[in-house]
């Protein structure tokens, strides 16, 4: 490792598993000091202790904000500050025809992937602002892009997260504060396995459920996207703010087979 992220720290929502466990590892790899917030209490303390000096779990419902305060200001007296937020906690929440989706489920799909990245900004950009530096990343979804891919409320908020980001970005760069998205392809992780496989530990058969329909030689994995974060929040994208980063292998940007796509 090169040590990108040397002297800078780190908030992932969403950090126990997944993406966000990809992320925070290499982010911890590549000299970061790393809060895992989640809701899942074992295995976040459990990466938390794999990573060791450096990192530290705390459990967070990303729904009340309170507990998102908590882990900015856990980064700002365990570690001097915050250079990173990443807001990644998310569900697919509420399945079904729009003609029978409760609502009750819905509001609580939006107070998950949407309002929780609100929260995140919010008081990520509370201690960046001041310093007049900082990265704030959020996970959206080419369901979010694209008709047809994804639930209708995972769709909505997953738009909105771009919509969202894209209005802050434009408030905090004159704060030296940068804003972008992340949108992930299908990825070998708990949240997918659980909808094509046995169920969230069952990453072998989500890798085998994904590989029949990837895009290129092999699914997405945690490890993928977590790569596309760590150039963001690295000071080589120094003025890159406003931008949607696809690592989805050309799913938003190229989903249609090429008649030249032969062998």
């Amino acid at each position: 490792m090169t040590g990108r992220l040397a002297g800078k720290v780190a908030v992932i929502t969403g950090g126990a598993s997944g993406i966000g466990a990809g992320t925070a590892r290499l982010f911890h790899a590549e000299g970061a000091r790393v809060v895992i917030g989640d809701l899942q209490e074992e295995p976040g303390a459990v990466l938390a202790a794999e990573l060791g000096e450096g990192a530290v779990f705390a459990r967070a419902d990303v729904t009340r904000e309170d507990d998102v305060a908590a882990l900015v200001d856990t980064a700002v007296e365990r570690f001097g500050g915050l250079d990173v937020m990443m807001n990644n906690a998310g569900v697919m929440g509420v399945l079904g025809p729009v003609d029978r989706t409760p609502l009750a489920e819905a509001d609580l799909t939006i107070a998950i992937n949407l309002r929780g990245v609100l929260c995140g900004m919010k008081h990520a950009a509370r201690v960046m602002k001041p310093r007049r530096s900082g990265v704030i990343l959020s996970t959206s979804s080419p369901a979010g892009m694209l008709g047809g891919v994804g639930p209708h409320v995972y769709s909505a908020v997953k738009a909105g997260v771009i919509g969202l980001s894209n209005s802050v970005a434009a408030e905090l760069r004159r704060f030296g504060v940068r804003c972008n998205v992340l949108v992930p392809g299908a990825v070998v992780s708990p949240m997918t396995a659980g909808l094509v496989a046995g169920g969230p530990g069952d990453l072998p058969g989500a890798e085998a459920a994904l590989s029949a329909t990837a895009y290129m030689d092999r699914p997405l994995r945690p490890a993928d996207v977590a790569a596309g974060a760590l150039y963001l929040a690295s000071d080589e994208a120094s003025h890159v703010t406003g931008i949607v980063l696809p690592v989805d292998a050309g799913m938003t940007g190229a989903g249609g087979p090429s008649p030249f796509a032969k062998d």
